[in-house]
């Protein structure tokens, strides 16, 4: 096989046509299951920088409905396997190019690139089941997979502060010849957006989360509810346009065999670089105004929130936790809490926290064992799992959980799939939540649910009446 002959990696520059993007490329293959595009939409927040497109990959492993199977496209062979998804990827895609080398004249270059080649994917919030002993009570009404992730030789990674882009591949591929902006077919919804939960029962649902709060199980608890409505056209279409109305630095689009992810997140999950561990945990939340001034009050407000602060370091002693196992002792720190970083439609309160990974722990280790993240769970985090699928109607799949890639040399990044929609027999889903503690108001909370999908539901309802 390919990756069995020529390990030696080469990055090639080249340049791009007048008014091309990597968008516009990116459209060649979009249409393609196993094509990926992580993209920063120009946004400098997190260390935005780069953008990367994947396709064609040689070999996948996926789980959905409790089975973990592994696809070689080489062979044409599916086989079963008797192993948790991440571990999975470890042994059986990243293993093949974990001993790759770049060649000696782009080592500079590649000193600078995120990725290059390896495994990319996404790991649903339903992934979680594979570890923890879950109750089965919400409704699986999903034919997509709840993790799929792919070993890729080839990537496309474009610099947004240099303005270069490279191909960079594995052993004798080229550069495939990219029509100048493929656009696909229009984007229209059919239905009104609908929600799995009216505004009086999921208020029910609060006042259930409250008793729980009270009785011990829990001390934060995440809640959620689903819209969805019925679509035609392209989903390619619909996440160009998102991404552009929100320019949220942890977007991608992601094409299964039979559905679509175009997720528009500001979260950060984990970020493993030279064994520098880096999470990004967001737990408060405002709306944003047109008005600068009712804009820069509601900022205002939400820093000075105890509530929201109070909900945020809940979640930081959580992911100091889960990293710790994992990490140097005394090595994870908090440089940054309770930080404002402003979107298109909301203000959120963000901290950071970091730490040095174990010198023989794999960073998908790291994420298989902090998995799903804190912060869209509550704590303690298995309660509070039990919790949200006795109480939601529906499964997330994809919301709530990641996103991610990790490179030959072990450098991971990893969204958390928040502002996030599933499109899937036509069907297009996106969820929103919040925190949910003590002294949480109803009608408040319930309001924030809407506030975060502001530029969602209604971008995509514009959209439609321009098409």
């Amino acid at each position: 096989m390919l990756f069995d002959k020529d390990l030696t990696i080469s990055i090639t520059p080249f340049s791009l046509a007048p008014d091309t993007c990597i968008r516009a490329m990116f459209s060649n293959v979009a249409h393609l299951p196993g094509a990926i595009l992580f993209d920063t939409c120009q946004s400098t927040k997190s260390d935005g920088r780069f953008n990367i497109m994947v396709w064609d990959p040689i070999k996948t492993v996926r789980a959905i409905n409790g089975n973990v199977e592994l696809v070689d496209y080489q062979n044409n062979q599916t086989q079963v396997l008797d192993m948790p998804p991440f571990k999975a990827v470890e042994e059986y895609l990243h293993r093949h190019v974990s001993n790759a080398s770049v060649r000696a004249q782009d080592r500079a270059v590649a000193d600078e690139l995120p990725f290059i080649i390896g495994v990319a994917g996404m790991a649903g919030y339903d992934t979680g089941r594979y570890y923890e002993n879950i109750p089965s009570i919400a409704k699986n009404d999903y034919k997509t997979p709840e993790f799929e992730v792919h070993l890729y030789l080839k990537s496309i990674i474009h610099d947004n502060q240099t303005g270069d882009t490279f191909f960079c591949s594995l052993g004798n591929i080229h550069l495939p010849e990219f029509n100048n902006g493929v656009q696909g077919r229009a984007f229209s919804l059919t239905s009104a957006w609908e929600s799995n939960l009216t505004q009086p029962v999921y208020v029910d649902k609060l006042a259930a989360i409250n008793s729980y709060l009270k009785a011990g199980d829990c001390y934060q608890i995440n809640m959620a509810q689903r819209f969805s409505a019925s679509y035609t056209g392209s989903p390619w279409a619909a996440y160009q346009h998102l991404s552009t109305a929100n320019n949220a630095p942890f977007s991608a689009y992601m094409q299964l065999n039979n559905g679509s992810i175009l997720s528009i997140s500001p979260e950060r999950f984990i970020k493993v670089q030279d064994r520098k561990v880096e999470t990004k945990p967001i737990k408060g939340t405002r709306p944003r105004f047109n008005d600068p001034i009712e804009d820069e009050k509601s900022a205002q407000s939400l820093l000075s929130a105890e509530k929201d602060r109070a909900e945020n370091l809940m979640i930081v002693d959580l992911l100091r936790n889960d990293i710790s196992k994992h990490c140097e002792p005394h090595s994870v720190k908090v440089p940054a809490l309770f930080a404002l970083e402003s979107y298109e439609a909301v203000h959120h309160l963000v901290s950071t926290v970091v730490g040095k990974l174990n010198a023989d722990t794999s960073p998908l280790t790291l994420l298989a064992s902090a998995f799903p993240g804190g912060s869209i769970t509550g704590a303690p985090k298995v309660r509070a799992m039990e919790i949200i699928d006795e109480l939601e109607p529906n499964r997330r799949n994809i919301y709530c959980g990641s996103m991610f890639y990790m490179g030959f040399r072990n450098d991971l990044d990893s969204s958390i799939c928040i502002r996030t929609i599933l499109a899937a027999d036509n069907t297009l889903y996106c969820w929103a939540g919040g925190g949910i503690v003590l002294d949480s108001k109803p009608e408040d909370e319930y309001q924030e649910t809407l506030d975060k999908v502001s530029k969602i539901l209604p971008e995509l309802e514009k959209l439609s009446d321009q098409s």
